[in-house]
C-alpha cells in the first residue's frame, strides 16, 4: 500500500511539473512572438521615419520611389524630388552674437549657439547652446484636401541663403510647384538676438484643408547652462503675454499644463537665457505645458521640457503669420530695448518692488558695472543704498532709544491700572504725547526698508551681468561660492560650503545682538501676551542659521550684498548710538518735551474723546 501511495504521489507531482513546463515554454513562446512583434513595429516606425529621406534621394532615377513619395506626401512630393532639396545641406549663419544652423529637413533651427558665453564655467571651452542635439522642434501640422495630415518636421525643404542689405535671409520652402509653396522665412540682423520669422503659404488653397487650422508646435528641452542645475531650474519656466499686454507664467516648481487666450508671445525661460516666440497676430487659444526633468542636484543635461501648441488660422485660404524669434540672455537691459514687453520675462518682483528695480536699482547698478569690476560694484552699490537709507535708520534708532528710556514709566502705568485697560491706554497715550514719543515711529522706517529689501532679493538672482564674474574666492557671482565640498549632503543645505552666506549670517547675528535690547524695549510686556524680549533673544540665534541654510545655494552676489549691508549697518548703528544719539541726549530731549505744553493733534483729540466715551459707557454698565 505504501508503495502504491508513493507511485500515485509521484505521478501527480510529475503531472504538475509537466503542466508547469508547458506553461513556461508557451509563455516564452508568446513572449518571443510579442518581442518579435515589438521589434517589427520598431523597424516599421524607423523605416517610416527614414523613408522620405531615402525615397527623395533616389526618386529622380527610380520610378517606384517617386510613386511611393506621391503616395506618402501627395502634392508635396513635387518638392521632395527636386535636386535642390534632395541634395540640400544645412545652412549655417553667424550674425556676431548668434551662430545658427538651419535644418533643411523640417525647416527649423537645428542649433543655436550664443557667442562669447561659456557653458557652466568661464574656464569651460563649450559655448552656451540654447538649441543643440535635437532638443528643439518647430513643427507645423497641416491637413490636406486628400485626407493627409503632414508634419513639417519630417518633410524636406528647399533652402536658400540671400542678403538684404546687412541682413541675412534664410528661406525654407516646402513646394508643390514652382509657384506654390509653404515658406519659413528667417531674417537675421547683425549683432541682434531677435530674428524675424514669417510663416506663409502661397498658392496652396487648393491643396490644404483650410477648414482645419494648422497647428504650430514649438518644443524645447531646456539645456543646463549654469553651475547648479537645481538653482537654475528654480527659475526655468514658461512666461507668456496674453489679452493685449497682460503677462503670466507657469509655476516653475511644477509639471503643469495651461490654456491661454489671445497669446502674443511665449517665452521658454532658462534662468539666464531665454527663447521667445512672438506673433503679430494673437493666437486665440494656446496650450502651454512644461515637464520638470530635475529631481536633485546632479549632472543631468536637461532642466525642463517646454511645449507650446499654437493653432494658426487660414485667411483667404492661405497662412500669413509674421513672427519674431528671440534667443539670447535673460538680461533686462537687452530685453527692454525691443519695446515688446519682454522685460516682464525677468522676475524683478511685482508692484512697487518691480518699479524700484526698473527705475532705481538697475540703472544705478548698470552705471557702476560700466565703470568698475562687478564685485567692487556690488560693494559700492551697497554703500550707496545704505547711505540713502541711513536717515530712516537714524529715525528708527531715536524712536527705539526714547521708548527704552520711558519704559519704566510705562511699566508703572501698566501696574497701576492693571484692572482698568481703558484707563491704562489713556494714561499711556498721555505719557507718549508728553514725552514726544510716537510708538509707531520705530516701525514705519522698518516698513519703508522692506520694499528695498525685497526688490534687491529679486534683483540679484536675475542680474545677467553677474554671470561668471569673479570676486575674491567666488568664481561666479550669479551662483554659489563653494570653498569646500562635503563628502555627504545636508538636507536643505547641500553638499558644499559657501563662505559669503557664513559671513552674512555672522554679520546678521552681530547686528541683531546690538539692536535686540532696544527693539524689546519698544514693546513692554502686555498682560496675556508673550514676552517679546525672550522671543527676540531666541531669534538672535535662529535668524542667522536660517539665513545660512537659505543662502548657501543662492547667488553669491546676493550673499555679498547682505554681508556688506550688515557691516555698514553695524557701523552706522555704532556711530548713531555712541556719537550722535547718546542716552544723555535722548533724556534731555524727553525732559524738554515734557516741560512744554504740546497742543494735541486732531487725531489725538479724537482718540481721547473715543476713549472717554468708552470709559463712560463702562462706568454706566457697572452702575447698572
Amino acid at each position: 500500500m505504501e508503495e502504491k501511495k508513493l507511485d500515485k504521489s509521484s505521478l501527480i507531482g510529475m503531472a504538475l511539473i509537466t503542466v508547469l513546463l508547458v506553461w513556461m515554454m508557451s509563455g516564452n513562446m508568446f513572449s518571443d512572438k510579442k518581442d518579435d512583434k515589438t521589434k517589427e513595429t520598431a523597424k516599421t516606425e524607423t523605416a517610416a521615419k527614414t523613408s522620405i529621406d531615402q525615397l527623395a534621394a533616389t526618386a529622380q532615377n527610380d520610378t517606384l520611389a517617386h510613386e511611393q513619395l506621391k503616395s506618402e506626401l501627395g502634392a508635396f512630393a513635387y518638392g521632395a524630388t527636386l535636386p535642390s532639396v534632395a541634395n540640400a545641406k544645412d545652412v549655417e549663419v553667424d550674425n556676431g552674437v548668434l551662430k545658427i544652423v538651419f535644418s533643411s529637413k523640417g525647416g527649423y533651427i537645428k542649433e543655436a549657439t550664443v557667442n562669447n558665453q561659456k557653458r557652466i564655467s568661464s574656464k569651460n571651452e563649450d559655448l552656451v547652446k540654447i538649441i543643440a542635439n535635437n532638443n528643439s522642434k518647430l513643427d507645423l501640422k497641416i491637413a490636406t484636401k486628400d485626407n493627409r495630415v503632414l508634419n513639417t518636421k519630417n518633410l524636406l525643404f528647399e533652402p536658400t541663403l540671400t542678403k538684404e542689405g546687412e541682413n541675412t535671409v534664410v528661406s525654407m520652402k516646402l513646394k508643390t510647384s514652382e509657384t506654390a509653396y509653404l515658406e519659413y522665412r528667417y531674417v537675421l540682423k547683425p549683432n541682434d538676438y531677435m530674428l524675424d520669422l514669417s510663416i506663409k503659404s502661397v498658392g496652396l488653397s487648393s491643396v490644404l484643408n483650410t477648414a482645419t487650422p494648422a497647428e504650430l508646435a514649438w518644443q524645447l528641452k531646456a539645456t543646463r547652462n549654469e553651475k547648479s542645475n537645481t538653482y537654475e531650474n528654480r527659475y526655468a519656466e514658461i512666461v507668456y503675454e496674453y489679452d493685449g499686454g497682460k503677462d503670466d507664467y507657469l509655476n516653475p516648481a511644477k509639471t503643469t499644463t495651461e490654456d491661454a487666450k489671445e497669446v502674443t508671445y511665449v517665452a521658454f525661460k532658462q534662468h539666464l537665457f531665454t527663447s521667445v516666440l512672438l506673433t503679430e497676430t494673437p493666437i486665440k487659444t494656446a496650450k502651454l505645458s512644461q515637464e520638470n526633468l530635475v529631481k536633485e542636484e546632479n549632472d543631468d543635461a536637461y532642466l525642463k521640457d517646454f511645449e507650446a501648441v499654437l493653432p494658426l488660422e487660414y485667411k483667404g485660404g492661405e497662412l500669413t503669420y509674421n513672427m519674431n524669434l528671440y534667443m539670447g540672455p535673460t538680461d533686462y537691459n537687452v530685453l527692454n530695448k525691443y519695446d515688446k514687453n519682454l522685460d516682464e520675462i525677468v522676475p524683478l518682483g511685482w508692484g512697487i518692488f518691480g518699479w524700484l528695480n526698473k527705475l532705481i536699482i538697475i540703472p544705478l547698478f548698470t552705471l557702476l558695472t560700466n565703470l568698475i569690476p562687478h564685485g567692487i560694484a556690488i560693494v559700492l552699490f551697497t554703500v550707496v543704498i545704505r547711505l540713502i537709507m541711513s536717515p530712516v535708520q537714524y529715525k528708527s534708532y531715536v524712536s527705539q532709544a526714547k521708548m527704552k528710556l520711558i519704559r519704566p514709566e510705562v511699566t508703572e502705568i501698566n501696574e497701576k491700572y492693571a484692572k482698568d485697560p481703558m484707563k491704562k491706554q489713556q494714561e499711556t497715550m498721555k505719557l507718549y504725547n508728553k514725552a514726544g514719543v510716537n510708538p509707531m515711529a520705530g516701525c514705519i522706517p522698518m516698513f519703508i526698508q522692506l520694499p528695498v529689501f525685497y526688490a534687491l532679493f529679486s534683483f540679484f538672482p536675475s542680474a545677467f551681468d553677474l554671470r561668471q564674474k569673479a570676486f575674491l574666492w567666488a568664481d561666479d557671482l550669479s551662483s554659489y561660492d563653494s570653498v569646500f565640498t562635503l563628502p555627504f549632503k545636508i538636507p536643505f543645505y547641500g553638499n558644499h560650503v559657501a563662505l559669503f552666506p557664513i559671513l552674512a549670517a555672522l554679520a546678521t547675528f552681530v547686528y541683531m545682538k546690538m539692536t535686540t535690547g532696544d527693539q524689546a524695549a519698544m514693546t513692554p510686556q502686555q498682560e496675556g501676551m508673550p514676552d517679546m524680549s525672550k522671543l527676540m533673544k531666541v531669534m538672535i540665534y535662529i535668524s542667522p542659521v536660517m539665513m545660512l541654510f537659505f543662502f548657501n545655494n543662492y547667488a553669491s552676489g546676493l550673499s555679498l550684498y547682505y554681508f556688506i549691508s550688515n557691516l555698514i549697518t553695524i557701523g552706522i548703528m555704532y556711530v548713531i548710538k555712541n556719537k550722535i544719539v547718546t542716552e544723555d541726549k535722548v533724556k534731555t530731549i524727553i525732559e524738554t518735551n515734557k516741560s512744554k505744553e504740546k497742543p494735541k493733534s486732531k487725531f489725538q483729540r479724537k482718540m481721547d474723546e473715543l476713549m472717554e466715551q468708552a470709559q463712560q459707557q463702562k462706568t454706566n454698565q457697572n452702575k447698572k
